[in-house]
């Protein structure tokens, strides 16, 4: 059936908006996320598509085809998702059934891709209609802020403000975020990803944000868990699975979300295996332990060091809690932990995989082990290793090669500006003429 939904806030104040008005206000007027009023069925032509983007085409069309007609909505997937997304079979030591989908072969080598690349275009569609201009906020703990500059630099009708914690991202991802891009301000924060994301959702509702036109390109945007549905569908399109777990690193929960959406839409899931690191909220929360959320903590796979995840409050209303702990099991991982996976993957497969697939992989070997489920597991790769050269060095005492998505960025000039933490220093750095023009 095709539904097109309409979507309202997760905290229910607001009235329910098309597609385009979610994707370009980012957040509910009432500070509430986007979440969809109905879940359109996963169309049949979803197993026997003969490319990522026509599959992309069919599942999406059925989500937003109403607003975007399939004569722009084809070539625009096309364009933002033109790189290839392998699913890598493990073998040997007791990993034989174990699959990595590595999601890390676009522009900025990070899954981000998917979800920025596909928004840019989106809004500049949308946009260009209007003739309006937008400022999108975003803030980053690692790989979102460089694939959104990347996705959006350079469009006329919009700019980049990203915020990202000084100190608390790796050297190649600091190079990824600040190399200057056309329309793109990078601004390092004297605090913590938690700081930067509250600063973010602060300017959307502080009365500044009345005579500017701001979005959203981080997973609080529903824009970008649309695109990353995607992916699920084809890992078990390229597998053949007719059921099969799918492990996902974890930070503010977006990348899960997506896969719920999928599952939801009838997509042959039989559980989620939530990997988080040491910021371990979600895993605390189905063990059953209370909704508290604590500061964030540093760790080795640092796109996942959030202590408050945005989209938990997605996903809470979009199933209740109790059928969140039937659906998905969660375990957090230690640095130490991290560092062994890495060692143990790679001595007993040969796959080198960097710090948050590992948590990852020993999320699914410990799942399997607890459970004694043969299931098979894909576990999401979110980021090539060659952006974690620091830490494939303690591990294994290696560099992986650099891609020359990276190569490339060396001596490239840069731009970034240190403010301290706090929306009022956020406010001063947004573009001046970022008011909506008629």
């Amino acid at each position: 059936m095709n539904l097109h939904p309409a979507y309202r806030s997760t905290r229910g104040g607001a009235a329910s908006v098309s597609f385009e008005d979610a994707l370009l206000e980012g957040l509910a007027p009432d500070g509430g996320l986007f979440v969809p009023e109905a879940i359109p069925a996963l169309p049949s032509s979803w197993r026997s598509a003969g490319s990522f983007p026509e599959m992309a085409l069919a599942v999406l069309d059925r989500w937003i085809g109403h607003e975007v007609p399939r004569d722009v909505l084809a070539p625009l997937l096309a364009d933002a998702l033109s790189f290839p997304v392998p699913l890598v079979p493990l073998r040997g030591g007791g990993w034989d059934g174990v699959y990595v989908l590595e999601l890390f072969h676009g522009p900025t080598l990070s899954f981000k891709d998917f979800g920025a690349r596909t928004m840019a275009r989106l809004m500049g569609h949308f946009l260009a209609g209007r003739q309006e201009t937008v400022t999108i906020l975003v803030a980053t703990s690692g790989d979102t802020g460089s694939a959104v500059a990347d996705g959006f630099a350079g469009q006329g009708n919009i700019r980049v403000v990203l915020l990202y914690p000084a100190g608390q991202v790796s050297p190649t991802q600091e190079l990824q975020l600040i190399v200057a891009r056309p329309g793109v301000q990078a601004l390092a924060v004297r605090g913590t990803f938690d700081d930067c994301q509250r600063m973010v959702k602060e300017a959307f509702v502080h009365e500044a944000a009345a005579r500017l036109r701001l979005s959203s390109a981080n997973s609080i945007n529903v824009g970008r868990l649309l695109p990353q549905m995607l992916y699920y569908v084809w890992a078990v399109h390229q597998g053949g699975f007719e059921r099969v777990h799918f492990c996902v690193p974890s930070g503010n929960l977006g990348n899960l979300t997506g896969g719920v959406l999928a599952a939801l839409g009838g997509l042959p899931v039989g559980r989620f295996i939530a990997a988080h690191n040491a910021n371990d909220f979600f895993p605390r929360v189905l063990a059953g332990g209370a909704e508290t959320y604590r500061a964030s903590v540093r760790t080795l796979s640092n796109a996942m060091d959030v202590g408050v995840p945005s989209n938990y409050e997605r996903l809470r209303a979009l199933l209740p809690v109790e059928e969140l702990r039937r659906r998905i099991w969660g375990t957090s991982v230690r640095d130490e932990e991290t560092l062994a996976a890495i060692r143990r993957v790679r001595a007993e497969t040969g796959y080198l995989a960097d710090p948050h697939t590992a948590v990852g992989l020993e999320a699914a070997r410990r799942y399997r082990e607890a459970t004694g489920d043969v299931t098979p597991v894909v576990v999401l790769s979110t980021a090539h290793p060659a952006k974690f050269p620091e830490v494939l060095r303690e591990a294994l005492g290696v560099e992986p090669e650099v891609p020359e998505q990276l190569a490339r960025l060396r001596g490239a000039a840069t731009s970034v500006r240190s403010i301290e933490a706090g929306t009022e220093h956020l406010l001063e750095h947004l573009p001046a003429d970022a008011a909506a023009r008629a």
